[in-house]
């Protein structure tokens, strides 16, 4: 089938927070920054994690049917949502789910406040590995717990785990839970079965909740295999938590739909008081419809977005290449963020981000959001035009050369 990937379209007047707001910290402020009618002075996007791309058409014909249904009632998954989410993970990633191990959150971050809350007494330590995704870190510190963090190491610009820093972590007392970013965000890592071995090996060793977000498993460069962190042993499954959603695959953010999968039946039932405890029952029944039909029908769109969007990582890196030898392209695995390393720059983080977003009208994540090892970072969204990301780039390249 043929998408058309490379069409920009307008998302303004659909409050997007990627279009049509600026991230202030603890607030996101609404502006117009992006708009059209600014001409060359708009602001190109590149930041916060959703695609500019239509979702798959089954979605979106799904989703109109139900609205013409009229009926916007309380819903609750049936046997179809659940046979949906049960066969992609047999079909995608061998992983046969029962339904009883699923709990449906309102989104990835708010179920990992919940299990933080839920498995992890104040004071207590939670496991990191930086640079990574910073909700990880607002769930740990807002919810009255310590981050420790096991950084990841660059080895000829490439990110691993350091085992010998995590199992000298890992043996404190106070680290009750460890998450995983798998695969990883920022740093594009699709972690191989031996890695995540290692990782687990340690963490069952220390008694050690591991919490595995696999929202990215879905999203993959040729050559790479995703393994689920529960399918590598019953031990592996019964001591972790692991954390899906079709939303960064399908483009569904907004409908606030995950699937929570818990083997362990005790934790199970922690994580369901939690929900209960925080009054939160029930689905929005856009995000039913939209997860059966991406899970039954998407997979053909998102083996053409993955395509793009690895052929927007080359084109990325090509053109630092010849363009901006200062710049440093982190190899990338999966996602579809890409993750580049403007040290060499020699510029403060304010003043980089003066440079990119004031001065090249890009917006990008900067790297300290991840953690101090972020620090000269920025991180790309590459589920973008071609056109959008090239014009990012060509801006990016005249900036700098006028330093």
């Amino acid at each position: 089938m043929d998408f058309d990937l490379n069409a920009e379209i307008d998302r303004l007047g659909t409050h997007s927070v990627k279009w049509e707001f600026i991230d202030q910290g603890d607030e996101i402020q609404q502006t117009d920054h992006a708009s059209s009618t600014n001409g060359s002075r708009r602001v190109l996007p590149m930041w916060v994690a959703d695609m500019d791309f239509r979702s798959p058409p089954a979605v979106i014909e799904a989703l109109v049917r139900r609205a013409e249904h009229g009926f916007f009632g309380y819903s609750s998954p049936t046997n179809a949502y659940y046979e949906a989410v049960c066969g992609w993970m047999k079909r995608r990633h061998g992983w046969d789910v029962e339904r009883d191990w699923i709990v449906m959150t309102p989104g990835v971050v708010p179920a990992i406040n919940m299990l933080v809350q839920a498995f992890v007494s104040p004071g207590d330590k939670v496991l990191i590995q930086r640079p990574v995704y910073y909700p990880f870190m607002e769930a740990i510190e807002k919810n009255g717990a310590v981050i420790v963090s096991n950084s990841l190491v660059v080895e000829d610009g490439r990110y691993t785990m350091d085992y010998a820093d995590l199992a000298a972590r890992a043996a404190d007392p106070k680290v009750k839970m460890a998450i995983l970013c798998s695969p990883h965000n920022p740093v594009g890592r699709v972690w191989t079965r031996e890695e995540l071995v290692r990782f687990g090996e340690i963490c069952l060793a220390n008694d050690v909740v591991v919490v595995s977000d696999e929202i990215h498993g879905d999203l993959l460069f040729r050559g790479h295999t995703f393994t689920p962190f529960a399918t590598i042993s019953t031990a592996f499954a019964r001591q972790s938590i692991v954390c899906t959603a079709p939303s960064k695959t399908f483009n569904l953010a907004g409908l606030k739909t995950s699937n929570i999968i818990i083997y362990n039946e005790s934790w199970r039932k922690r994580l369901e008081a939690r929900l209960r405890s925080n009054g939160l029952r029930g689905m929005n029944p856009f995000g039913i419809e939209a997860t059966i039909a991406a899970y039954c029908y998407g997979e053909p769109w998102l083996a053409e977005v993955m395509g793009h969007v690895e052929a927007n990582y080359h084109f990325l890196a090509d053109f630092v290449a010849e363009h901006l030898p200062q710049v440093r392209v982190t190899p990338l695995e999966g996602t579809y963020l890409a993750w580049a390393d403007f040290r060499r720059l020699g510029l403060t983080p304010a003043a980089r981000k003066a440079l990119l977003f004031e001065q090249a009208g890009v917006y990008l994540d900067e790297g300290e959001l991840f953690g101090p090892e972020g620090e000269g970072y920025e991180r790309f969204n590459l589920a973008c035009p071609r056109s959008i990301l090239a014009e990012a780039l060509e801006r990016i390249r005249d900036v700098v050369a006028a330093l």
